[in-house]
């Protein structure tokens, strides 16, 4: 019987023992999962790198950070990515949100850097060197040859006076002065310096003299042709500097008050995807236009890289009021029904989304509410680019999954 006993309860304990589970492993370990594919085509996914299957472009490398029941999308670009994508940031600070009014305006040549070239002296002209409007010209750059009899009488008149002094040794006669004398008149009828030692070491007169430029810039007129007769004074060619230009709008005469020089004010071009660029006011015309009772207002904008061209419209947003708050650039935000949210730049290059709360702002930037502080960096343009391929990946539903305010 006590066999029996004790044959039962180890039969109890053994199925106790069986209906134990295991100890868990907590796994804390980060995943790291990342696939190839295309800017143009997102629906391509590649396990490695190479170029899209269907337009060629280079593949986008996506970085998905999984860690315990949580995925990020982490957007990783090379150098050369970036800028086929357009990707573009910005840093998020103080700025004055304003209310802002916008203008419309056309671009024009800053006349302070507009230069002439004109005939030095009297003659024929030979050949222009320059024949195309818009071509960038240089100081020293060959313009164009003349045929002047008045200017071989001064290369004459050179030449003599430097034998003279070789050869003859009157004391009453100051030789060297004669020489400086008609190397000036060379100077100021057009020939440089280089050109004057190279005719007194040669000895000889040309037919016809090249004329170099003295002004730097672009052409924006020509006015002589090949076999011209020119006079002193002549206009050859006219140039515009296009580094600085002007934007040229019209406000109302009760407005004019609000504004004055040198505020701040951004410009946008349609031609150029509409990206603003800081300029300033530089002039407002105090004389009213008598038909329409308006004032021309002036805009300083530097063009560095030569992509603005006068002709071009451009809209003038000039903030009228100093309120500033931690703001974020309005092209940076992508709206929909979860609400709006940025594409943050990481520290390690990646890109990653993320929630805020805004106020309202002006057509500039937007006040920042919540989700974003002094510092962060956040991508103004080729954002949607980058949201298109979370949304590919997650669906518009959870696009904005997982990511906090």
């Amino acid at each position: 019987m006590n066999k029996i006993k004790i044959l039962a309860l180890l039969f109890v304990l053994g199925f106790a023992a069986c209906k134990q589970k295991p100890p868990t492993v907590a796994i804390t370990q980060t995943q790291h999962l990342f696939y190839y594919t295309c800017s143009m085509h997102p629906q391509v996914h590649e396990d490695h790198d190479g170029n899209c299957p269907i337009c060629g472009m280079k593949l986008i490398k996506v970085e998905l950070t999984r860690n315990g029941d949580k995925t990020t999308d982490r957007i990783t670009l090379t150098a050369t990515q970036l800028q086929l994508a357009g990707i573009q940031t910005d840093t998020v600070r103080d700025e004055n949100i304003g209310s802002d009014k916008t203008l419309t305006g056309t671009v024009t040549t800053d006349e302070n850097a507009t230069e002439e070239l004109g005939a030095r002296t009297a003659g024929r002209i030979q050949q222009l060197y320059v024949r195309t409007i818009g071509e960038k010209i240089s100081v020293g750059q060959p313009i164009y040859s003349i045929y002047s009899e008045d200017l071989q009488e001064a290369e004459k008149e050179y030449l003599l006076a430097r034998q003279q002094q070789k050869v003859l040794h009157n004391p009453d006669v100051d030789y060297q002065q004669l020489i400086s004398a008609a190397e000036n008149k060379l100077q100021l009828w057009g020939l440089s310096s280089s050109q004057i030692r190279n005719l007194g070491m040669s000895g000889k007169i040309s037919a016809t003299t090249t004329v170099l430029s003295k002004i730097t810039g672009t052409v924006s007129d020509i006015s002589v042709h090949e076999g011209d007769y020119v006079t002193e004074g002549t206009s050859i060619l006219k140039t515009q500097g296009l580094n600085n230009l002007w934007v040229q709008a019209q406000i109302y005469a009760s407005e004019t008050s609000s504004y004055k020089e040198n505020d701040p004010v951004s410009v946008s071009f349609p031609d150029l995807g509409g990206q603003p660029i800081i300029g300033k006011v530089a002039f407002i015309n105090p004389d009213l236009s008598d038909a329409s009772k308006v004032a021309l207002v002036r805009i300083n904008i530097p063009n560095p890289q030569g992509l603005i061209r006068p002709g071009m419209q451009a809209y003038i947003s000039i903030t009228n009021s100093n309120n500033r708050s931690l703001a974020v650039p309005a092209s940076a935000i992508l709206t929909d029904g979860n609400g709006s949210m940025v594409w943050l730049k990481n520290s390690d290059g990646s890109f990653s989304p993320k929630m805020i709360k805004t106020g309202a702002g002006n057509s500039n930037y937007a006040p920042i509410l919540s989700g974003l502080n002094p510092g962060d960096i956040v991508v103004t343009n080729g954002a949607y680019l980058l949201n298109s391929e979370a949304i590919f990946k997650n669906g518009s539903d959870k696009s904005m999954a997982g990511m906090k305010m």
